[in-house]
């Protein structure tokens, strides 16, 4: 579509027309619920994080079933990354990281052991070409998997918070975003994945509501930490203490590896608190996404805050990056599982599982660019098209990276295709 029309309504109607294509359902039962679904970065490949150690892949074109890697883990499969076309990574609740070669799946490339608990998600940073990683012990760390032996994969512990659900790198690898269960978002500035951090190396630039006029306690990195604040930084890891170091100042702007505590507003939740359970990030790095359900399990949102850049004048003044400009009401089913939603690769589009199935929202009915579309106070998120082909809850979708296709898997383990037809 071309960029400088007024209008997208050949985009639209490509995504209003979209239906269920195919539903990839195994004759076996042994995968159990599909928690994570990811395509390789040319679109070739569709890989499925299962809850029974398994991982499947099928070709997402023709709706066939490659291979399943039938004890990928010893215990559920969170998330899937790929690093390139043909490596991946696997993260599983048995604490380990694993390395796949789509050219040699029989066995593993590596495992990589370092968290004490479930490992829940995985990011890869293009730039330093590590990998990082998170769990629900509180730690992320990173990876240096083109150094791997066969004693191991040398890493380090990057950082380490209470609560911790997910983390995020923005598109440029610039920021580290890190959800908690507590509420809290947690925002690194100007990341640098090379210097381990130490207790106070790092000033917290706000803890505060993002839409709030009444800010917490701002402090700088020689001062306490802001009260009721879930972060701190581990105290000894591998690797760290050749490279243990404050972060560095660049002229005029934040040190590196500067934190934001942010406690994001969300509709109906101003005095009860929520549990940010799911957090991506647009595709170029304008916005954050975030569902969050209420301390009370009885309310559930999709909310979007835009990044609102720009160094603070001091180091340790306050600054609040992120403002709520779109938001929706989700069904609330399916209470205790996590519902991971994505943004469509041109960050136009939001797929969001709603019960037993999805509904495509757009920032206004015409998929306009959300920089297009910025309203003053914060709007609804519209619904694009509502789509049902599952029988039982969905918990995580996802957009194909070329192809006008979109996956969703449920808690009863299926997979389901859909792209338009006319």
């Amino acid at each position: 579509v071309d960029p400088a029309r007024d209008n997208f309504r050949a985009m639209t109607g490509l995504y209003s027309s979209i239906q269920p294509a195919d539903s990839v359902y195994l004759s076996t039962r042994t995968h159990g619920a599909v928690f994570n679904l990811e395509y390789s970065p040319d679109g070739s490949v569709l890989t499925v994080a299962c809850e029974q150690t398994e991982v499947l892949l099928f070709d997402p074109i023709s709706s066939k079933h490659i291979k399943t890697l039938s004890e990928a883990h010893e215990d559920c499969v969170n998330n899937i990354r790929f690093l390139d076309n043909r490596l991946f990574a696997t993260c599983s609740d048995d604490t380990t990281i694993a390395l796949w070669d789509l050219r040699k799946l029989n066995t593993k490339v590596c495992t990589l052991h370092g968290h004490t608990s479930w490992v829940k998600n995985i990011e890869y940073d293009t730039n330093t070409r590590l990998l990082v990683t998170s769990g629900f012990d509180g730690n992320v760390i990173i990876w240096d998997t083109n150094r791997c032996t066969e004693e191991g994969c040398p890493h380090k512990k990057f950082f380490h918070t209470r609560f911790l659900m997910r983390m995020r790198l923005t598109p440029d690898c610039s920021k580290m975003l890190i959800s908690t269960s507590s509420g809290y978002l947690l925002i690194l500035h100007d990341l640098d994945l090379t210097k381990s951090l130490e207790v106070g190396s790092y000033p917290i630039l706000r803890a505060r509501r993002t839409t709030s006029s009444s800010d917490t306690t701002a402090t700088s990195s020689s001062g306490p930490r802001a009260v009721g604040s879930p972060c701190h930084q581990n105290d000894s890891s591998p690797l760290s203490e050749k490279h243990m170091s404050r972060p560095s100042q660049r002229e005029g702007g934040s040190p590196r590896n500067s934190l934001e505590v942010l406690t994001p507003e969300v509709p109906g939740e101003r005095d009860r608190g929520n549990c940010i359970t799911s957090l991506q990030l647009h595709p170029k790095g304008w916005a954050t996404l975030l569902r969050c359900s209420s301390n009370t399990d009885d309310q559930e949102w999709t909310c979007v805050y835009e990044f609102q850049e720009g160094a603070p004048v001091r180091p340790v003044s306050p600054r609040c990056s992120l403002r709520l400009t779109h938001c929706i009401e989700e069904a609330n089913v399916g209470r205790g599982y996590i519902k991971e939603l994505c943004f469509s690769p041109d960050g136009r589009m939001i797929s969001s599982p709603h019960g037993y199935g999805i509904r495509l929202l757009g920032f206004d009915m015409q998929c306009s660019e959300l920089v297009d579309c910025l309203p003053k106070e914060a709007g609804p998120l519209q619904e694009i098209r509502s789509l049902y082909s599952h029988n039982d809850v969905v918990l995580t979708t996802k957009f194909s990276p070329t192809h006008c296709q979109i996956a969703s898997g449920c808690l009863s383990g299926r997979v389901s295709l859909y792209q338009p037809k006319f």
